[in-house]
């Protein structure tokens, strides 16, 4: 069976994936904070508290790893917060951030390489990243820098795992601008915290946001690509 495991996965992009690939067969193992009702398999779990990740991937994995005929890591969770400039954000906003958005996505992936390091199964990471690791935005200092890290973080897997016997396929891909919870966050923000918000508020309005569903669709087929491993390290969901 194949065994997905999507973080962030209640709700938005994560919630959507892990419906989807249920219906597909997948044995779908969710990690959030908040439960979800509707799934069979679910771990709760904040992944701002960095140091229970290890002892959480491994237990799933070993739970499963008799069962699994493939493994796929889909590090979906993130947040958009503190939105702000710098010198107007708090300390302790900036740990969050780099907690959720890249210190877990390092530590799950870390863990799900080193237990699956002798298994000869397919096995894949899939970082969800973001344009603004790639451009820069005014107010998002903490984001941007996240999602920038997490890309290199993705080349670097990817360049140690062309030497592994059992190698790890790993994609970091941009969903391109998706109507979530995280678009509300950033429209409901201050126009002095960012800079670029009436942009976003005219996307809204004009019909230019992809739906949750839409980009699970698309996620799930860069998944099911014949060539999974020719897609990365680093991709845009809009340009495949």
């Amino acid at each position: 069976m194949d065994v997905v495991i999507v973080t962030g996965a209640s709700k938005g992009i994560g919630y959507e994936l892990s419906k989807q690939l249920q219906a597909l067969g997948k044995k779908v193992i969710g990690i959030a904070r908040t439960v979800d009702q509707n799934a069979s398999n679910f771990v709760t779990a904040d992944l701002a508290k960095t140091s229970l990740l290890e002892g959480i991937l491994t237990s799933i994995i070993d739970e499963n790893v008799e069962i699994a005929t493939s493994f796929t890591l889909i590090n979906n969770a993130g947040i958009v917060d503190p939105i702000g400039l710098v010198g107007n954000v708090q300390a302790v906003d900036i740990e969050k951030s780099i907690a959720v958005n890249l210190t877990a996505p390092i530590i799950l992936s870390n863990t799900f390489i080193e237990k699956l390091r002798d298994v000869h199964i397919p096995k894949r990471i899939v970082n969800i990243s973001s344009g603004a690791g790639r451009k820069t935005y005014e107010g998002w200092g903490a984001y941007c820098t996240t999602k920038a890290g997490l890309d290199h973080f993705s080349r670097v897997v990817a360049m140690e795992q062309a030497n592994a016997k059992y190698p790890v396929d790993i994609v970091s891909i941009a969903p391109g601008i998706i109507d979530t919870g995280m678009q509300e966050i950033i429209r409901s923000s201050d126009e002095g915290d960012f800079p670029l918000l009436d942009r976003f508020i005219t996307y809204k309005e004009q019909g230019a946001l992809s739906s949750a569903k839409e980009t699970a669709e698309k996620l799930i087929a860069v998944l099911k690509h014949e060539d999974f491993k020719a897609i990365g390290p680093i991709a845009d969901v809009r340009n495949l």
